[in-house]
């Protein structure tokens, strides 16, 4: 189950960079354009809550935390960090070998199993940790051995189009791993956070 060691250590660090949120950070801007700290996080538990109705099959009609919606910091409730780890506990309850083989409709990637869901959303919480984390000054690193595999992962599925990735950047010449992985993302991690 590596695809599944990759996700939770992800997820890990999505909720250790939750707990370093200050309380009066919640609204501060993220390194999202248009999003909040709140934003991301609601962003993130719709993602928890949609991989639950891949996984069992049923319908989910919530749009509100969907890629590019305008505000989906009411996702995330009034205590993100409990709201992200109850989302997580409830989708993580529905991931087993079966479920993982399920098929669901994806737009942009088509038909994929749950499995390829869970390998982008090990993307998409590593990269939302570190959008939330530059923005509130969190002094956190993401976890380094998952940035290859994100990366390959991205270098064939990345969609760039607003509310998913920007533009591909160029980074600075003396780059680390982590910040070229930000940068294909379209992440300028050698940039301050928009105020």
């Amino acid at each position: 189950m590596e695809t599944m060691e990759r996700y939770q250590r992800a997820q890990d660090g999505f909720d250790a960079v939750l707990a370093t949120v200050p309380a009066d950070r919640w609204d501060a801007p993220s390194m999202c354009a248009e999003w909040t700290v709140r934003d991301v996080a609601g962003h993130v538990v719709w993602g928890q809550e949609q991989l639950r109705a891949w996984a069992t099959g049923d319908e989910y009609t919530v749009f509100a935390g969907a890629p590019g919606a305008p505000h989906p910091g009411e996702m995330a409730g009034d205590d993100p960090v409990a709201t992200f780890r109850e989302a997580r506990a409830a989708a993580e309850a529905t991931l087993t070998r079966d479920t993982l083989d399920r098929l669901t409709a994806i737009p942009g990637l088509g038909e994929v199993p749950v499995s390829a869901v869970v390998t982008l959303l090990t993307t998409d919480h590593l990269a939302h940790a570190w959008d939330i984390g530059h923005a509130v000054g969190s002094t956190g690193r993401l976890d380094r051995s998952l940035i290859p595999g994100s990366l390959e992962w991205a270098r064939h599925n990345v969609m760039r189009r607003p509310g998913f990735f920007g533009p591909e950047l160029t980074p600075p010449a003396d780059a680390d791993e982590e910040t070229r992985w930000l940068a294909f993302l379209g992440r300028a991690a050698w940039q301050r956070v928009p105020s």
